[in-house]
């Protein structure tokens, strides 16, 4: 009498659990710097938002050498409240403008944010325009606080 039993031994069940357990523990890490970096894209929007009010009030006022505030160029701290950033992130590190040129750094840091399920990499994220790269914006990411 031949025994013709069908079905997956205990072995090649666990060998199926192991691989699941290690493509899990690769895929992991992988999704969460993709979820920080879309939640970024937030704080990205916003300081465009804030590049485009210094653009604007440098063509009103000619020319200016210290930063002003957010409110000074028109923006109200609900227009740069997120999902993931409050208004508290974003800061005008410094801006200028001369001869039709306007450099600035703006900084957003999202330990200052209120938000919960901000992102936890990069500590924080800068837009910079000026003389040293054309004065075309350009983002940069800092690890350190």
């Amino acid at each position: 009498m031949k025994s013709s039993s069908k079905g997956f031994t205990m072995v090649e069940l666990m060998v199926v659990v192991l691989i699941v357990g290690i493509l899990a523990a690769v895929a992991v890490p992988l999704m969460s710097g993709r979820i920080d970096s879309s939640k970024w894209s937030e704080a990205k929007a916003a300081m465009g938002t804030i590049a485009g009010a210094l653009r604007s009030y440098a063509a009103e006022k000619g020319s200016f050498a210290s930063a002003p505030s957010l409110s000074e160029i028109g923006i109200s701290n609900n227009e740069l409240d997120g999902t993931y950033f409050s208004h508290e992130a974003y800061a005008i590190t410094s801006a200028s403008a001369s001869n039709g040129q306007v450099s600035f750094v703006i900084t957003c840091t999202a330990g200052n944010s209120t938000r919960s399920g901000k992102p936890s990499s990069p500590a924080s994220m800068t837009l910079t325009s000026n003389a040293a790269n054309n004065y075309v914006a350009t983002f940069a990411e800092a690890s350190g606080s």
